[in-house]
């Protein structure tokens, strides 16, 4: 009879031997890989660096505001560079040829922040405007989770667009656990752009959303069908959303040739696969609500809709 550590060595054995068939589940070098937590510390570094302002960061303890910002800036490119020589590596470029294209990326992707802080401005203005129950902009930036959302997407869009493997999925999908709004980086979205409440939104990779556009809770911007796979890579699969246009909650717009006109409104629960004209208001029929008076109700004073209420 074998004894109880006997069995857990033979259970260990068996699932290290599991790890020798060459599959994609099977690599177990770590130190090739990119560090996820490490990505997501990157990305609440960034946000310091657009709202130098509003994220502190107790580890740097400098009297000058602006060496702390300089601590920040390079702190994050170094770990950012790291994670993209990783990343490059694990796509089949050597190390030196890795840590090399990692130094270049990184330096262009910092000097595009000027750009990517003018953008989430028009963002951060559009939330202000767009929402009668925002206080100023201080709540927008600490609380609102579509600006949240919308900033990360705006700095992995820019890492897409740079050609960066896997880190602007990772930084987007973190995003997306903790908003409920899931943006790919690939999508292309004007500036001056509102998502209010968020949740369930979705907008797919090839999704091109113009200026001053407003979407709530629910709506998707997707594919009309993905039953193609890995074939599909690379073609137009979502909708193109035109200047000044509003989606109401619920609403799904999906396939590559549908556009939605600029100055359309969508109402809620829409679900559209043609293209809207310029300055439609789209609407579904109001669904036929009843009422009847429960049988043998004794609570009729509180609640307000039974007959015989006096």
């Amino acid at each position: 009879m074998h004894t109880y550590e006997e069995k857990i060595e033979s259970v260990v054995d068996a699932i290290l031997q599991d790890y020798k068939g060459n599959r994609d589940i099977d690599k177990i070098e770590q130190l090739r890989q990119p560090d996820k937590d490490v990505v997501i510390d990157i990305i609440e570094k960034l946000r310091r660096i657009v709202f130098p302002g509003y994220f502190k960061d107790k580890n740097y303890r400098t009297y000058n505001a602006k060496h702390n910002l300089s601590m920040l800036i390079e702190d994050v490119m170094y770990n950012l560079n790291r994670q993209m020589a990783l990343v490059f590596a694990d796509y089949g470029e050597d190390m030196e040829t890795a840590e090399t294209h990692a130094q270049e990326v990184c330096l262009e992707f910092f000097r595009r922040i000027p750009q990517i802080r003018a953008m989430v401005q028009t963002d951060l203005q559009a939330s202000y405007d767009g929402d009668p129950a925002a206080t100023g902009m201080a709540e927008i930036i600490f609380a609102y989770p579509g600006l949240f959302a919308i900033t990360v997407y705006r700095l992995a869009h820019e890492l897409y667009l740079l050609k960066v493997p896997m880190l602007p999925r990772i930084m987007t999908e973190h995003a997306h656990s903790v908003t409920g709004i899931d943006i790919h980086p690939g999508a292309t979205v004007g500036k001056y752009f509102f998502i209010d409440h968020g949740t369930g939104i979705v907008i797919g990779e090839t999704t091109v959303i113009g200026d001053n556009v407003k979407i709530y809770q629910g709506v998707t911007l997707g594919a009309l069908s993905t039953r193609g796979g890995q074939s599909l890579r690379g073609k137009r699969r979502h909708p193109t959303i035109e200047d000044n246009v509003t989606i109401y909650a619920g609403t799904s717009v999906l396939g590559g040739e549908t556009v939605i006109g600029q100055g359309s409104v969508i109402g809620a629960n829409a679900f559209i696969t043609k293209s809207v004209a310029p300055c439609t208001t789209v609407t579904t029929k109001t669904q036929e609500l009843q009422m009847k008076t429960r049988e043998g109700c004794t609570d009729c004073r509180k609640v307000f809709w039974c007959e015989g209420e006096n």
